[in-house]
């Protein structure tokens, strides 16, 4: 005992309107077509759902008792799909991002900009987290996916390069680096240098290492936030360095940057989403929106430099 969706909703057309004629129209059948419905229905159920008469029709003691309920299994139905076809074509959803603070203050601000004016809709929530908190929150769900520099290779986890970017030299207006035609590596040992804690320290002696056995690292202060160590620039306490995508802060703090030479080195970011998880409607559109909004900064960058 079966009934099929069409034949439900032509018998709660059929109850709600009274007459065959105003529930064929309704359903945008035939009314023989939906006679054969309520035919189809009785003979499923085994038992009679109207009494018919040649003006009007009654339900019958089954006939009232199933309307209440097919009429809700309808529109819970209706509902979910409705929520379904919204998500889908973007009418509605969330999407949560985890991204290190500088690019919360860069970067991530403008892309949710550009993105929300062509969906409004969407409510867009930025975490801006630590740079080793980022992977954390979208492997316990806290984020949908996250954007950060390259780590280690987890099974959990599915990457997507967004972007790679060489390190620059930020220093403040009227320093002596700003007469040289080119800024390498070997001048920070000779002034004081801010850096930032943890791994990037860390995977930057590294890399220097293995290309500058001359050149030791070693910070006049660490700090947490990029963001503090630009502050400190700016009030004349050193020099630090940075990726391109800070630049709107390095112009908002009146710095200078630099592309650093000798050797050059890189930074790589990635798209951090969990493995085998699907995402939403909404999130995957704003990954698809992000990757060629990134390019299409990045030449815009160039093309002003050119």
């Amino acid at each position: 005992m079966n009934p099929t969706l069409r034949q439900m909703r032509a018998f709660v057309a059929l109850a709600k309107t009274g007459n065959f004629t105003a529930a064929a129209a309704a359903m945008h059948v035939t009314q023989s077509a939906l006679s054969g419905l309520i035919k189809e229905l009785e003979q499923t159920l085994g038992a009679r759902v109207v009494d018919r008469s040649t003006r009007r029709i009654v339900l019958t003691d089954i006939g009232r008792e199933l309307y209440p309920l097919f009429s809700q299994m309808i529109d819970d139905l209706d509902g979910a799909l409705a929520y379904v076809a919204d998500h889908t074509q973007l009418r509605k959803g969330v999407v949560r991002i985890a991204a290190p603070q500088l690019m919360c203050c860069t970067l991530v601000p403008e892309a949710v900009a550009a993105y929300r004016a062509g969906h409004p809709d969407i409510d867009v929530r930025v975490a801006d987290s630590a740079v080793e908190q980022v992977i954390a929150r979208v492997l316990s769900g806290e984020s949908d996916f996250g954007i950060g520099p390259e780590r280690e290779p987890a099974p959990q986890l599915e990457t997507r390069e967004l972007f790679e970017m060489p390190f620059s030299l930020v220093f403040p207006r009227g320093h002596a680096l700003e007469s040289q035609e080119q800024v390498t590596w070997q001048d920070l040992a000779r002034y004081p240098f801010i850096s930032l804690q943890g791994q990037f320290t860390e995977r930057l002696q590294a890399d220097m290492g293995a290309m500058l056995r001359d050149v030791s690292l070693k910070p006049a202060n660490e700090v947490t936030f990029m963001t503090t160590a630009l502050a400190m620039v700016s009030a004349g306490l050193g020099i630090t360095v940075c990726l391109p995508y800070a630049e709107p802060l390095v112009q908002l703090y009146k710095l200078h940057m630099r592309p650093l030479e000798a050797p050059r080195l890189t930074r790589r970011f990635f798209v951090y989403t969990r493995a085998g998880r699907s995402l939403s409607p909404a999130a995957q559109s704003f990954i698809d929106f992000l990757f060629p909004y990134v390019d299409a900064k990045r030449s815009e960058a160039r093309a002003q430099q050119a």
